[in-house]
């Protein structure tokens, strides 16, 4: 990065900027959106009541690990090579935090950073660091924290704590100083455990399963048959964690989860409110992934069917965005870094696969993108879901499957939107699929994409082999039941 543009970046207003990432929070989870009539989100609705809802915003992989290396490199998951939950984080990894930091910037990092196998020790481009080991836990755990390389005790739900740390770091800052503060929360992950203001809020609610939940008639027309193992798998419906969870119970307990993440939103904005800062920072809510609750018979994430793939995106600041915006783009997690530089009047280095989606928030025209490339890569310990591929465009999606011996997947978005009916058959579509087939390649070939990644097998395969030890399943123990019988 040459000296000149840098100091010229320097000379723009430089705007504070908290980028909050959630956890397996799907795109339609909240009030506003009505992804279940009884929903309460009142801060991430005022976020899009005040701000914008960008409505179609995706992760490239659908994995925790490698969707957050994706916000923080602007990059694929197969150029930066965080394809998993388990790889190390190659030398010479850039976070864009670095960035921010030679801009003059104070950065702060809060929460779950779970990226590439890397412990809970400090990582480069953050001035402040407040992390846990692996997931954490919700409610104090034996590891703690770690706070600047010194390992702390956890005093209370991890939710709040997290906005204990990120709020008084930035109230210790002179209001002279811009900041990027990043907020990553643990919460919505597995198992949900609700703050104890929350627990039961929502009891007995009425849950509405999806349409594609149904394993019969027109909802299983040329369903692949990995799909259908699945629905019988560690993460399908019928026997779901190797149990015989409710999941309208599962969902249930995800809500008053997100319950905490919702009043640490409240929290920020009155934080920015009482310094006078509301109007001017950048504030950017998101999702790691989404997380299926029954879609195609299925619950967890790592495929590419909406439910999976579609995250929840917000963005608030007045003094850029008209309120009620509504952009319809689609937008990725890899667009997130140059938006932040950007807005920071940092210079956007070269080679990245994502774009500014600034100029979109302040209303103003922008060619963009009409096509994206998803990517998962199979995992050893989560054997269910195959290596995926595909391309989503603005109409239609086209899943290829690598590695096994199955049909591949084509979707008309518009008259389809719950992906019940695959046209991968349709004489009609066959040269829409042979289309989207070459134009997939043809992305994975000219961004470097072109080999499957392979590493010593790492992590825990107890959900394989010891479906009913304790302390297995993903979710919490009031919920385990004794193992149903294995269904064939």
């Amino acid at each position: 990065m040459s000296a000149a543009p840098l100091a010229n970046a320097q000379a723009k207003p430089r705007r504070n900027v908290i980028f909050i990432l959630s956890d397996d929070h799907r795109y339609d989870a909240m009030g506003f959106l009505k992804g279940q009539e009884w929903l309460e989100t009142p801060h991430l609705d005022t976020l899009a009541r005040r701000g914008a809802h960008l409505k179609n915003a995706f992760v490239t992989t659908a994995l925790c690990s490698p969707s957050r290396a994706t916000v923080l490199t602007g990059v694929y998951a197969h150029k930066h090579k965080i394809v998993d939950n388990n790889t190390p984080i190659p030398r010479g990894t850039r976070f864009f935090p670095e960035l921010l930091q030679k801009a003059g910037y104070k950065t702060g990092f809060f929460g779950k950073w779970h990226m590439g196998g890397v412990d809970d020790e400090p990582q480069p481009g953050f001035h402040q660091w407040v992390s846990f080991k692996g997931q954490g836990t919700y409610d104090p755990g034996r590891n703690g924290l770690n706070v600047n390389g010194k390992k702390v005790a956890q005093k209370g739900y991890i939710t709040d704590e997290l906005t204990d740390y990120a709020l008084e770091w930035a109230g210790g800052l002179p209001k002279e100083q811009p900041f990027f503060l990043y907020l990553s929360h643990k919460a919505v992950h597995g198992d949900f455990i609700p703050a104890d203001r929350h627990k039961g809020r929502f009891k007995d609610k009425p849950f509405k399963p999806p349409i594609s939940m149904d394993a019969s008639g027109d909802n299983a027309r040329n369903r692949p048959m990995w799909v259908q193992n699945q629905r019988n798998s560690w993460h399908g419906v019928d026997f779901p964690y190797h149990s015989d969870l409710s999941v309208a119970e599962y969902y249930r307990l995800y809500a008053e989860t997100l319950c905490a993440v919702d009043d640490s939103v409240g929290r920020i904005l009155d934080f920015l409110h009482q310094r006078g800062q509301l109007d001017s920072t950048l504030i950017v809510y998101m999702g790691d992934n989404g997380f299926a609750f029954g879609e195609h018979g299925l619950i967890d994430k790592r495929t590419a069917y909406e439910e999976s793939m579609r995250v929840p995106m917000l963005a608030h600041c007045p003094d850029l965005i008209k309120p009620g915006t509504v952009i319809p783009q689609v937008i990725a997690n890899l667009d997130v870094m140059p938006t932040v530089l950007e807005t920071a009047g940092a210079a956007i280095p070269a080679g990245l696969d994502g774009t500014s989606f600034l100029p979109l928030l302040k209303g103003e025209s922008k060619p963009w993108r009409t096509e994206f490339l998803y990517e998962y890569y199979w995992e050893r310990n989560f054997p269910q879901t195959p290596t995926i591929h595909a391309l989503r465009g603005d109409r239609y999606k086209y899943i290829h499957a690598h590695g096994i011996w199955d049909i591949d997947e084509l979707y008309d978005l518009q008259t389809d939107p719950y992906e019940t009916n695959n046209l991968i058959f349709s004489e009609e579509h066959r040269p829409i699929i042979q289309q989207m087939n070459k134009r997939l390649f043809e992305i994975l070939s000219q961004t470097g994409g072109m080999q499957i990644p392979l590493y010593p097998d790492t992590g825990n395969q107890s959900n394989l082999r010891n479906p009913d030890k304790p302390g297995n399943a993903a979710f919490p123990p009031q919920l385990v039941r004794k193992p149903a019988p294995r269904r064939q």
